[in-house]
């Protein structure tokens, strides 16, 4: 099959990305070609940890066939408190390559998917542009979701442009001493300002159709235990971006990863001084009341809520 050659250029570019890897901001400049890891753990192909119909998700991403959910292995981000700690962490799962994950992609489609939704995707940028050129070609039509934790590079997402429908990012942490403590990357507010105002600027607004989402931007936002104050900034950005950004404040904080006592399972070395979490005050739901008035905040501000 020929490659559509409007799409051929962006693939090239990130692959040649991998050589010196400036795929995310970590900028690590491991040769993942040549098979060295970087901070994400990932080789330079796909790894597929788990994919299915997905009802969880927003309900404009679900509609009636459910969001096709695509987990890939590996992250550019270290979450101390990650949900998914066990595949983002690791690499666990299957390496696909170019057909096999657009045949993946037209699968989930067939069984009726609304969407194809690609969960942290940025480390693995190359393999999956090639996999959309692909399936497209092969007659993929539903809209394309970057699910993302929105420490990418602009570079990267204005190769992506014309390849992703939905751009759907978390804005973890506005600030730097928060960013640097949870997630090892005291630079990630910066970085997500700049992406989500470079997916806005490619996608714009949410746009829904008969309740399912085609195109646009959606942001999510988890409130975290005592992040009240940094959630209203969060907002408040997102209000200047557009005050129709599309938002989910999110309440399904849990602690998880490295937030809880460390298990038998777990590497000794993540264990505090006493065997306990080294981040005590993630060790606990985020309040009731703060999601309440964080969600209270965002409808004063105009911005659209998820349901």
């Amino acid at each position: 099959m020929s490659e559509d050659p409007e799409a051929a250029g962006p693939v090239a570019a990130l692959r040649a990305m991998l050589g010196s890897c400036r795929l995310c901001p970590r900028g690590c400049g491991v040769d993942r070609s040549a098979g060295e890891r970087g901070t994400c753990g990932a080789p330079a192909g796909a790894v597929v940890a788990s994919a299915e119909p997905h009802f969880g998700e927003e309900a404009c991403l679900v509609g009636r066939g459910g969001s096709g959910t695509i987990f890939l292995a590996g992250c550019n981000l270290r979450c101390v408190f990650c949900q998914n700690y066990d595949i983002s962490h690791f690499i666990v799962g299957q390496p696909m390559d170019t057909p096999a994950l657009a045949g993946l992609m037209l699968a989930l489609e067939g069984h009726g998917c609304e969407n194809i939704n690609f969960v942290t995707p940025t480390h693995v940028s190359p393999a999956l542009a090639a996999a959309i050129v692909e399936a497209r070609g092969r007659g993929l039509r539903v809209p394309v979701v970057w699910n993302s934790g929105g420490y990418e590079s602009v570079e990267v997402l204005r190769l992506l442009e014309g390849l992703v429908e939905i751009y759907m990012p978390d804005f973890k942490f506005i600030r730097p001493e928060s960013a640097e403590r949870y997630l090892a990357a005291v630079d990630y507010p910066e970085r997500a300002r700049e992406a989500i105002r470079e997916m806005h600027r490619q996608v714009g607004d949410l746009v829904v159709e008969d309740g399912v989402a085609r195109r646009g931007l959606l942001v999510r936002h988890l409130v975290m235990p005592g992040g009240l104050e940094e959630s209203r900034e969060i907002l408040e950005f997102l209000t200047s971006l557009s005050p129709r950004t599309f938002v989910n404040v999110m309440d399904q904080y849990r602690p998880a990863g490295l937030a809880v006592e460390p298990r038998q399972a777990r590497p000794a070395r993540v264990a505090g001084s006493e065997g306990r979490s080294d981040f005590p005050e993630l060790a606990r739901r985020s309040a009731l009341a703060d999601v309440s008035e964080a969600r209270a905040h965002a409808r004063r501000l105009g911005l659209r809520l998820a349901d």
